[in-house]
């Protein structure tokens, strides 16, 4: 929960939340603008949450909010708050190459009969083997039978997740489902991680409440090489947190499934960002 909000403070909301507020927003309008979105999509998108959050979270106990209620939380007008919340809720879909994804290149990282000497994903033959032995085919089936292979390899050859070597092998060219191309499937990740991010920060921001995990490492005063580096190097240590993290978290899966209490869901993310920080605004800008 987000706790009560401070509606009706005549002092509103306090000028570090509009300052960083501002400074969050900027990439996200940056993105919805390449993408498309004008201003006037944007804020009706923006009152649609805002009427979503105050009913869904904000609710007094044991009551249904009224649009008067919803009104006075978000100054939204009551005749937009009833048209709001008669619109049919969207749930959020996961792309089908996703789910599916996922699943996959997690087995491939993780089940021995997919690695190779190094315990790194080895590449695999595109058909089935005469020996039985591992094949792209058999590592599809083995998380679901409804799709026919051929069709993922099309799309993950389009997306550039693998690719194809001279033996017609399928060789994995990402450290997991983060295809190459696919604006779907790359917008999914940006809401569930970006939301997870800001859904940590809110929670560690609200009174009473344990807090999460919530951490970064940022320096400034270095140069383009000494930026590329420390990818390179953050790259190689946040994939080996994210693996060891994989398998740990499978084999608790496993272990809780059919147990009515396995409904939680967990996400940790690393990220890394480098930029110029422009002389006349500073790093503050950008």
């Amino acid at each position: 929960m987000s706790g009560e909000p401070s509606a009706g403070v005549p002092n509103g909301p306090p000028p570090a939340l509009l300052r960083n507020l501002r400074r969050l927003l900027r990439p996200l309008v940056r993105l919805s603008m390449r993408l498309g979105m004008t201003y006037p999509a944007f804020s009706e998108l923006l009152k649609a949450v805002f009427v979503e959050v105050a009913e869904r979270d904000f609710a007094l106990p044991g009551r249904r909010p009224s649009d008067s209620r919803i009104h006075l939380l978000t100054g939204i007008h009551r005749r937009d708050v009833k048209r709001l919340r008669n619109l049919p809720p969207e749930a959020l879909q996961v792309p089908r190459n996703v789910s599916l994804g996922d699943q996959a290149i997690s087995r491939w990282y993780r089940d021995p009969a997919y690695q190779d000497e190094t315990g790194r994903p080895r590449p695999l033959p595109r058909f089935d083997q005469a020996d039985g032995s591992p094949s792209f085919e058999s590592l599809i089936r083995s998380i679901s039978k409804d799709i026919r292979p051929r069709p993922v390899l099309d799309e993950w050859l389009r997306l550039g997740v693998v690719e194809l070597d001279e033996d017609n092998r399928v060789r994995l060219r990402t450290e997991g489902f983060v295809p190459a191309e696919g604006l779907e499937e790359k917008l999914y990740y940006v809401g569930l991680n970006v939301h997870d991010h800001l859904a940590a920060c809110d929670n560690n921001l609200t009174p009473g409440q344990p807090p999460l995990l919530e951490r970064s490492a940022h320096f400034e005063g270095l140069t383009a090489e000494d930026a590329e580096s420390l990818h390179a190097l953050s790259r190689e240590l946040g994939m080996q947190c994210l693996r060891a993290l994989d398998a740990e978290a499978s084999r608790r899966q496993a272990a809780a499934a059919g147990r009515g209490e396995a409904r939680y869901r967990v996400n940790l993310g690393v990220y890394f960002y480098m930029t110029p920080c422009p002389p006349e605004t500073g790093c503050e800008e950008t």
